[in-house]
């Protein structure tokens, strides 16, 4: 039985897919399981990633709160790991994980800086998102954890119900702010990872900006989230 399982949901991601999984190949730990949680790819992602050695499950549902409780339904290891399918995990990003439960932690995150080459505002961006407000977050008793780094304790996951299959984004805050009152969440700086800036690259930094901060103030004031996030190949 593996001490982690590291879940990935995808959807045509043939491009990016052995970016995740060759970064999980040279994980300084070894104790995991890798799963994707594939909706339907027309491509060859399913392909790719058996060759890998990934355990591929067909998600069923569309979402990708589905795709993520897919996976994490039969995952082995006590410790869940989700990452996205264009994210790199740090050589220790794992080795960070697995220390980092036990003392009543139920869910931890660290930095998420961006993939490719970007200019000095982006890269900036991405630091003030993922290292300086999901930090604050937490300890301000509001935890934001993006989905694209995060890793929950297995029981826990599964005694809240996993994410929440109606919301089609925000689905991982809502999850940190309903597994909040189960133990601690830790923010970790040695567990990094690299993630495309694909969706900020079409879309522009005012609009993404734009639209995460609508969202926020959507979820805040009416428990429901945007539901048009269209896939970025």
């Amino acid at each position: 039985m593996p001490t982690i399982s590291v879940v990935i949901p995808t959807l045509n991601e043939e491009k990016y897919i052995r970016i995740p999984l060759e970064a999980l190949k040279a994980q300084t730990y070894r104790d995991f399981e890798v799963i994707i949680a594939d909706k339907a790819s027309k491509d060859r992602t399913r392909e790719i990633a058996r060759k890998y050695g990934a355990r591929v499950v067909i998600q069923k549902k569309a979402g990708i709160s589905a795709g993520r409780n897919a996976g994490a339904k039969v995952a082995k290891g006590r410790i869940l790991v989700f990452i996205d399918a264009d994210t790199k995990p740090s050589k220790h990003l794992l080795g960070v994980y697995s220390r980092a439960f036990g003392d009543g932690t139920v869910a931890a995150t660290g930095p998420i800086y961006a993939l490719e080459r970007s200019g000095t505002l982006m890269r900036l961006g991405y630091i003030f998102v993922s290292v300086l407000f999901v930090r604050a977050s937490i300890i301000l008793g509001q935890p934001s954890i993006v989905g694209s780094n995060f890793a929950v304790d297995a029981k826990t996951f599964r005694k809240i119900g996993g994410f929440n299959e109606k919301l089609i984004t925000y689905e991982d805050w809502d999850l940190s702010r309903r597994i909040k009152h189960l133990g601690k969440i830790k923010f970790l700086h040695g567990a990094h990872v690299e993630t495309s800036t694909r969706r900020v690259a079409k879309w522009g930094i005012g609009e993404y900006f734009a639209y995460h901060v609508g969202n926020m103030l959507r979820y805040r004031l009416f428990k429901s989230s945007n539901d048009d996030y269209a896939p970025i190949r």
